[in-house]
């Protein structure tokens, strides 16, 4: 398919033939389902954790003695019924990660680039290189009507763009090598630069 190139300064810059095996793939909403699933699983930390009754910080002497009190022969204050006591089966710490297959990650990634360029929120950028001033960039961002956006670069971004949009919270840079179905769904616009159409050509191949 035939897209048009802008630059930063919302000139035109001819335009590129995208390939259809990467933008032009029918989306599915249970494959981008399982794919954004394993990616926030994968960076879910799992540092939750209780004290279990072996943990807890309390004295070992018997509440009463085993017979005549009337009442149940507790052995620890340590147990789970009592306040402060240790908890039941809580959490503790783990990975929550899974498997999934290349093929369906693969997959997902083509499915989200081809839904962006299928709702008209794909746009292709000569280059992304600017001089590291982040007014300058808001600027030209504000004028090209980017809200939330995500900008893939090629194997490498540029030092001075990534500088100046650091500080702009509503544009997120990553190198092609970085791109992921949940970062390119969660944004209204995504932008690739031309360097980084062959960079995922190349990856996606």
């Amino acid at each position: 398919m035939k897209r048009d190139v802008i630059t930063l300064d919302g000139g035109t810059a001819g335009d590129i033939d995208l390939s259809d095996a990467l933008f032009d793939v029918e989306p599915r909403a249970d494959i981008l389902h399982r794919v954004v699933r394993w990616q926030r699983n994968r960076a879910q930390q799992g540092t939750h954790k209780v004290k279990t009754r072996s943990e807890v910080s309390y004295s070992t002497k018997k509440i009463v003695r085993q017979k005549g009190s009337g009442g149940a022969r507790h052995g620890s204050r340590k147990a789970p019924i009592f306040r402060k006591g240790g908890v039941y089966k809580g959490p503790t710490p783990r990975s929550h990660a899974h498997d999934l297959p290349k093929k369906v990650r693969r997959l997902g990634l083509l499915m989200a680039l081809s839904a962006k360029a299928r709702d008209g929120d794909l746009v292709i950028l000569d280059a992304a290189a600017v001089d590291g001033k982040t007014a300058a960039l808001a600027k030209q961002v504000a004028n090209l009507g980017w809200k939330r956006t995500l900008v893939i670069d090629g194997a490498d971004v540029n030092e001075g763009f990534a500088q100046a949009a650091r500080n702009l919270d509503h544009v997120d840079v990553l190198p092609s090598q970085g791109a992921n179905v949940y970062d390119i769904l969660k944004r209204d616009t995504l932008v690739i630069t031309k360097a980084g159409v062959e960079a995922l050509e190349a990856r996606l191949a």
